[in-house]
């Protein structure tokens, strides 16, 4: 069963990423940068994880197959793996690290830093709202703040910020932060903090607004981050105090 959840999860993210229309190539190769336009397709992918994570707060069924699931997952567990508390944010340090190591994206340091910020505001404020609006106890009954997963939805966030900065670049740079994230929530539900609910519901808020993210961003920058009139350095530095998630960006301009 643990296995069947990963690939499940895995084969679900996958499929966000076909659902859009890319360019690929396994060499690593600068590219020009170019501004995500608004599909409408790429909202299915999220939107079902969210549906399914709505659903479930109601349907006697959904939560009969998160009993299941946490029933198959935690069995003969000894000792948890904290790992998700910092797979988290691993997509989304990749990104930064590819760059100082030579490997350029899509953005330059300011606009991705502006870009995973906004990512990262939008995903902790919807996360933080229907935690406490929704207030489902969690599995291991340590709070009432279970749904959504808010790792979940930083690890997604994270992973599709990598993605849109690495597809053109190499596939396997943009798959490898899906893996990640999915991982993470596997790890959610193994340390007994989620149901497969909070999973789904997090993937999805994590995934849609880093979409949002992107697609928002050219007006930011044209009324907002004028690059003919500033000169401006950026650096997004996200944190999680153990209840809370969040993003600080310090800018200076010149």
């Amino acid at each position: 069963m643990k296995t069947k959840l990963i690939i499940l999860l895995l084969f679900l993210s996958i499929n966000n990423m076909f659902s859009q229309e890319i360019t690929k190539t396994d060499s690593i190769v600068p590219i020009k940068k170019d501004y995500l336009k608004f599909d409408y397709k790429a909202l299915i992918i999220p939107s079902a994880f969210m549906a399914y994570g709505i659903i479930g707060i109601e349907s006697d069924g959904l939560k009969g197959f998160n009993a299941n699931i946490r029933e198959e997952v935690t069995e003969d567990i000894d000792d948890k793996f904290t790992i998700d508390d910092f797979s988290q944010y691993a997509p989304a340090i990749a990104v930064y690290g590819l760059n100082l190591f030579g490997v350029e994206g899509k953005n330059n340091f300011k606009d991705r830093s502006i870009i995973l910020g906004t990512s990262y505001l939008l995903m902790g404020t919807w996360v933080t709202v229907m935690k406490k609006t929704t207030r489902i106890e969690r599995p291991d009954k340590s709070g009432f703040n279970s749904f959504p997963s808010g790792h979940t939805a930083t690890a997604f966030a994270s992973a599709e910020f990598l993605w849109q900065e690495y597809k053109d670049v190499s596939f396997w740079y943009g798959i490898s932060g899906y893996v990640v994230a999915t991982g993470t929530g596997f790890f959610r539900i193994y340390n007994d903090k989620h149901w497969l609910t909070d999973v789904a519901m997090g993937a999805g808020i994590g995934i849609l607004t880093t979409k949002i993210a992107y697609w928002v961003f050219p007006l930011m920058e044209n009324h907002i981050f004028n690059r003919k009139e500033n000169r401006t350095t950026a650096m997004v530095a996200p944190f999680y105090n153990g209840k809370q998630l969040g993003a600080g960006i310090l800018f200076k301009i010149n």
